[in-house]
């Protein structure tokens, strides 16, 4: 709903010769009908065979103008013929943007959108909220589109369609001179303001005019001369585009007007009226210029803006109403009487019969007649009115208006279309079928050793900058023993060699995985781990059901198959060397957890590659928010003993991440101090500085 159409001035309210206002009261009655939002219900493809435009925040103008221009079959299949680049995409060329369009008006189940085509323009998103001029909109996209055509198969199109021609001449009354001049034009400007009817307009915008007194002409050769001036048509296009002057410049009250005053038009319009008075001699008589109406474009509001939509009769039978993204069918008096404008009363229909029908309608009418007229009737002022016509010529109509199919379509442009469509319906496939997948992402020691020390310092992975391939959309009633055996076949890791941990995010914010998947969740549904779902890192968009695991598999791929007991604890181990700055993930291993910190240092030095025997240091990587903690780990501590890390998980197994590197001195542990000549001579320094960085 667009809002009322029909208003009463507040000065003619309280004028007490209308009689409204009784005892200083005035009684106004408003009845409230509720129905369905049809607007969640209504398929306009269904209903009516076409679709609508969104609109962009103020683009109904915009949205008018298309549809119109879509409309006309011959004017679609030269844009479907413009050349376009393999490489070119739709926000940055006009033609592809309006190839693309014009194919999904006609394709498409559901409104199409114009973002591409406005961004083609170079329009900002503050330019789709601003009502733009439709005539000159129409003027620079045809004009763009004409110089696209040059050189092409479709050349020339645009000024076949809407391309005529007048006569100006001056021809002196006493002497035998007479100039003329041919100009061509795309549209006509015709008046609106006085004229009743659209052929007053076509009277006006012949009419001669006397160059007399003050204003004679000079001849040449003849001085001063009483001349008559005028201009008429040599050719009428086959497509006529009349835009009429609903906005006119007061300059009495020195601001722009809107011109709401009654202006018929017809279903039909004859240019070879009067024995041809609006041709020139020149023009030639034997094409009839006898035109059908095509287009209503009409503008609901006031000067400062309003609402747009059209009425248009493609088939030339059935008129069509396009309201942004609404198509409704509606009857021809819709089109044409209920846009004339002026002023309605009540209990009058817009052609100006009150309203009844048949027999009584008539004696109603009569008796109307008879009566005394009443000194005031109230009247409401139509702000909803035509003000763009478009006419077709009959003649022309089997020519221009014919079907457009897809064989109409260059076949280059058709397949990429076509892809372009497909794709996009797989994507409302998907987002309509989202409620019934989720998506699993998995990480291994692979994606681990990737990351550390190049993008990832503090804890192990980062998922989003997991590759693709570790990404798996999966239906959430998928057993999980049918998801092992898919990413079997797809990361070719065997079915038994899969061991599933989940992960957690901490109280102090960060990540770890904290306990296998027990082998009663490995036989149930995907969607019966929804209590592993992960929402502490993910926007509630994707919180509706994202998983993230930790593939445990050897690795490297020599690494022995480990098979822990509960008395047994996961390390996960990263390796910095203070000499090259540099952090590595060098694996896991399961360790029983009453060894202490510093039995495990030759397993350390053997996964780092080190000689047997090198002193190292271990940390802890406790927090990295607000700041970063590291704290260095007592060697003499048992691992079940050591703090926050090594704490008991779920499923009798406990997990660690412990950094080390060689111990160079009990000070080294200042960010940034110089001992030994280093710039980062413990982890906790080069951590701190990576994480602020």
């Amino acid at each position: 709903d667009w809002g009322f159409t029909q208003f009463m001035m507040l000065s003619e309210l309280v004028e007490p010769e209308r009689g409204l206002i009784v005892n200083d009261t005035v009684k106004i009655k408003v009845e409230i009908t509720v129905q369905r939002d049809e607007r969640y219900y209504y398929d306009s493809r269904k209903e009516t065979g076409y679709v609508g435009l969104k609109n962009q925040g103020a683009t109904c103008y915009m949205n008018s103008l298309l549809q119109y221009l879509y409309h006309l079959p011959y004017f679609r299949k030269a844009v479907y013929h413009m050349p376009t680049n393999e490489n070119d995409e739709p926000a940055s060329s006009l033609p592809l943007a309006l190839q693309s369009l014009f194919y999904k008006l006609q394709y498409s189940r559901t409104a199409v959108s114009t973002k591409d085509l406005t961004k083609s323009f170079g329009w900002s998103t503050m330019d789709a909220f601003m009502q733009h001029d439709v005539q000159e909109l129409n003027r620079v996209l045809c004009e763009k589109l004409e110089d696209k055509m040059k050189g092409t198969r479709v050349e020339r199109v645009i000024n076949e369609l809407f391309e005529g021609h007048t006569s100006n001449f001056i021809e002196c009354v006493d002497v035998d001179y007479k100039s003329s001049r041919r100009e061509s034009f795309m549209d006509l400007q015709l008046d609106v303001k006085g004229c009743p009817n659209i052929y007053d307009s076509f009277d006006r915008y012949t009419q001669v005019e006397m160059m007399d007194g003050e204003n004679q002409y000079k001849a040449e050769g003849y001085g001063l001369q009483d001349a008559r001036k005028g201009v008429l048509f040599d050719q009428l296009p086959p497509v006529l585009q009349l835009q009429l002057k609903r906005f006119e410049y007061d300059f009495a009250r020195d601001t722009m007007v809107k011109i709401n005053d009654r202006y018929e038009f017809f279903d039909e319009l004859d240019l070879d009226r009067g024995d041809g008075k609006y041709l020139s001699p020149q023009a030639d008589r034997s094409v009839r210029n006898l035109y059908k109406l095509h287009s209503v474009l009409v503008h609901s509001g006031g000067v400062h803006g309003g609402h747009y939509y059209a009425y248009i009769r493609p088939d030339g039978k059935t008129w069509l109403k396009f309201d942004d993204t609404a198509v409704t069918i509606e009857d021809g008096s819709k089109a044409l009487e209920e846009q004339f404008g002026g002023e309605d009363e009540p209990g009058v229909s817009p052609t100006g019969r009150l309203q009844g029908a048949g027999q009584e309608g008539d004696q109603q009418q009569q008796q109307a007649a008879a009566a005394p007229a009443p000194k005031q009737r109230l009247k409401f002022t139509k702000f909803s009115n035509a003000y763009m016509l478009v006419y077709v010529r009959l003649s022309d109509w089997p020519r221009y208006m014919s079907t457009v199919t897809k064989d109409g379509i260059a076949p280059y442009l058709l397949e990429r279309l076509e892809a372009e469509q497909r794709e996009k319906e797989r994507r409302q496939r998907e987002k309509q079928e989202a409620h019934l997948y989720c998506q699993v992402r998995i990480a291994t020691d692979a994606d681990i050793a990737q990351q550390v020390g190049s993008s990832q310092w503090f804890d192990l992975v980062n998922y989003d900058q997991l590759p693709p391939s570790r990404t798996f959309r999966v239906r959430k009633l998928t057993r999980f023993s049918d998801f092992k055996q898919q990413v079997a076949a797809e990361l070719g890791v065997p079915v038994d060699s899969q061991r599933y941990w989940v992960w957690q995010q901490r109280a102090n914010k960060t990540y770890r995985p904290t306990s296998r998947l027990r082998p009663d969740e490995e036989s149930a549904m995907i969607v019966d781990l929804r209590d592993y779902r992960e929402t502490g890192l993910t926007t509630a968009k994707h919180a509706l059901m994202d998983l993230r695991l930790y593939l445990e598999i050897p690795w490297p791929a020599d690494s022995p198959v480990q098979s822990p007991t509960r008395h047994e604890i996961n390390l996960f181990f990263k390796y910095y060397d203070p000499q090259a700055e540099s952090l590595k993930y060098v694996g896991h291993r399961y360790v029983p957890k009453s060894l202490k910190v510093a039995q495990v240092f030759p397993l350390m030095a053997q996964l780092a590659g080190l000689p047997p025997g090198t002193p190292l240091q271990a940390y802890e990587e406790v927090k990295w928010d607000p700041t970063v903690m590291i704290e260095a780990i007592d060697p003499n501590a048992a691992l079940h003993q050591v703090g926050r890390v090594m704490r008991p998980a779920i499923g009798n197994m406990a997990r660690s991440y412990v950094c080390f590197g060689p111990c160079i001195s009990s000070v080294s542990f200042c960010c940034r101090s110089y001992a030994m000549g280093h710039l980062h001579p413990a982890v906790s320094c080069l951590l701190e500085c990576r994480t602020v960085a």
